[in-house]
């Protein structure tokens, strides 16, 4: 029987695009939710953007937009980027979604009919940008403790939740489950700093901003953005005070939240608070990763130290990117990046490293005995050392992932990697080949490599999906399974290797980093055409008129085997035939589509997703969570008309 596995990252906030450090988390949970899918588990995998508050509707002002055109923008960019680092989210929700708003009006509602929340008023310090409230004591040099920016006196009517009545059961809970908080630092800090000192009650609505969940019985006040942003891990999943559905009671309590440590304290004591008035089990744990500094820094944009995911995807591949930061984030210290420690590491792990590896083996197997794979069982005490090692690694990633040591699980793969690169310079295959009488011992070697390479490729799918797919095409489509790492040796005698290719170019540092320098000034510097606005942008009609978009006719449609979401489309655009991969296999049937006439992105570069590759995109309406509709055309419309 599959083991349930609900995991969830924090709900990106929508006000401006995500760097780095933010996409970090995505990236962490995603690797977390591939491994626990590897092993067979029943993964439920939750991500969203959190769209209301002051700080919204201020910056909406400021673009001259309204807030949910602002949010709309943003989510979607927040979306894209998540889509371009390849995460495999089961769901994507967003706050201003309708039917997580009628959940948390009803959740106010029964944590106020049952006397957990009451009027009053409330006078104090409000960071605008944190949303949160603060005493004076509570201040650092006058300024939020959180951010370091002002704060503002603040005097409205608002709403409080009884913390203090929950605060000794949630220390009793916390002292009986000592795996809820993660890592063991953190929760000394919330038990010492926040609980210890005693729970002052919290604020949860305001009468001084329009954009939030109305309160259904008292419409001065909009739901403040706690109890609207950290309900979401239950909303998604259709809990209901009046009754929750089928979902929410399949995979509800979660096996555990993937948060940045800068918002532990709401989601392992707010959050576990609200739970329990509300009766509903607390998740069995709250992981609170450290963060990505730029150049030991926090990343700001005043700073000007701001690096974004797509832009490091253009430079080094999502895979090196998602490479990069999951093992340079240490388990409970931050990381650090910059484009030179990106080029070392890439250098070093997967172009000198992987990449050399297994173009070596299947290129030694091409050469010598025409793709052909074979353990003819001539064998050293050598191959030992290497076969340990492999079949070790399996559990040493396994005890690794289960206490989220991500850093560590990818180091032990590599490090089985360079086991393989020592064991070639150990048999040197190149020696065997000149002596016949050596052949049947160099069969053996070159198969021990594959193997030993197999199991890297399984392993490592779960951080680098795109390279997983491409080694195992490269080796001709091995068995992949986790249950076939139980023993060495399932790749049968006979197997033939395809033709091998480079994966991991080695990167030239002082040319890259020059090329980088110029894009960079290109499109951030002063000269740029874009306006950049908190997160909206603004583009000239050149910029516009560099996208082609084409009228393309879906001649064939088949789901991709490997994926959820993606359909795998033949479009003719006029010129002739292309495949193109969109995700919108929840919403449509391939039968549905052929025929179909749709607007293509014609001229944007190829990418490969699930192991297929996409040439170019078509256009669809993100209408809601559970609404995505493409964009058709009118049949008159001829095949490769230019849509202006």
């Amino acid at each position: 029987m599959q083991k349930k596995f609900y995991i969830t990252t924090a709900i990106a906030y929508t006000s401006r695009k995500p760097h780095i450090g933010n996409t970090y988390e995505i990236v962490l949970t995603d690797a977390i939710a591939r491994y626990r899918r590897l092993v067979g588990d029943d993964v439920f995998f939750l991500t969203g953007t959190d769209e209301h508050g002051q700080k919204i509707e201020e910056y909406a002002n400021a673009a001259g937009v309204t807030p949910q055109k602002y949010v709309d923008s943003v989510a979607g960019e927040i979306r894209s980027i998540w889509d371009l680092m390849n995460t495999s989210y089961d769901k994507f929700i967003r706050t201003t979604d309708d039917y997580h708003e009628k959940t948390v009006q009803k959740i106010f509602k029964k944590l106020y009919d049952q006397g957990d929340i009451y009027k009053s008023e409330y006078e104090g310090l409000y960071c605008t940008p944190c949303e949160s409230f603060f005493t004076e004591t509570q201040l650092v040099d006058g300024k939020c403790p959180d951010c370091g920016r002002e704060v503002t006196k603040t005097r409205e009517e608002a709403y409080f939740f009884k913390m203090s009545k929950y605060a000794d059961k949630l220390m009793q809970y916390i002292e009986e489950h000592p795996d809820f908080i993660h890592p063991e630092s953190r929760k000394n800090e919330m038990i010492n700093n926040f609980l210890k000192p005693g729970l002052q009650d919290l604020c949860v609505s305001r009468t001084s901003f329009k954009w939030g969940v109305p309160v259904t019985f008292d419409d001065k006040h909009v739901i403040y953005v706690w109890i609207d942003a950290l309900s979401n891990y239950i909303t998604a999943l259709g809990y209901d005070p009046d009754g929750s559905g089928e979902l929410y009671n399949k995979y509800w309590p979660a096996d555990v939240h993937i948060i940045g440590k800068d918002i532990l304290r709401f989601h392992t004591i707010y959050w576990p608070i609200m739970l329990m008035a509300l009766g509903e089990p607390l998740p069995k744990q709250v992981f609170g990763h450290p963060w990505l500094l730029a150049g030991n820094d926090k990343m700001s944009k005043s700073k000007g130290n701001v690096i974004y995911a797509d832009d490091l995807a253009e430079y080094f591949g999502v895979d090196g990117v998602r490479y990069y930061v999951l093992s340079e984030m240490p388990y409970a210290q931050d990381g650090n990046i910059t484009y030179e420690t990106i080029i070392a590491r890439y250098n070093s792990d997967l172009a000198n490293t992987l990449g050399n590896l297994v173009n070596r083996t299947i290129a030694m197997s091409n050469k010598y005995f025409g793709g052909v794979v074979e353990n003819t069982g001539v064998s050293e005490a050598v191959d030992s050392e290497l076969i340990s090692e492999a079949l070790e690694c399996v559990g040493k990633v396994d005890k690794l992932m289960e206490q989220f040591h991500v850093a560590d699980s990818l180091d032990a793969i590599i490090s089985l990697a360079r086991r393989c690169n020592k064991y070639i310079d150990e048999t040197m295959p190149w020696a065997l080949a000149k002596d016949e009488s050596k052949q049947d011992r160099l069969k053996t070697v070159l198969y021990n490599l594959t193997e030993s390479i197999r199991f890297i490729a399984v392993l490592i799918a779960p951080f680098l999906p795109q390279t997983a797919d491409e080694i195992l095409r490269q080796m001709g489509g091995p068995e992949s399974s986790y249950e076939s790492l139980s023993s060495f040796g399932k790749t049968p005698n006979g197997h033939k290797v395809s033709e091998a290719k480079v994966i991991f170019a080695r990167i030239d540092e002082a040319k890259k980093l020059e090329e980088i320098a110029a894009d960079i000034d290109k499109k951030y510097g002063q000269k740029e055409e874009t306006k950049k606005i908190e997160g909206l942008a603004q583009i000239g009609i050149d910029d516009f008129s560099k996208v082609e978009l084409r009228c393309a006719k879906i001649l064939e449609c088949e789901p991709i085997k490997k994926s959820k979401k993606l359909l795998k489309l033949i479009v003719n655009d006029g010129e002739g035939k292309r495949q193109v991969c969109s995700g919108i296999s929840p919403w449509y049937k391939p039968e549905d589509l052929i025929g179909k006439k749709v607007i293509l992105v014609a001229n944007l570069a190829p990418a490969k997703l699930c192991g297929e590759e996409s040439c170019g995109m078509i256009l669809a309406a993100d209408c809601s969570e559970n609404d995505v509709k493409v964009l058709f055309l009118d049949d008159s419309i001829p095949e490769g008309s230019r849509i202006r």
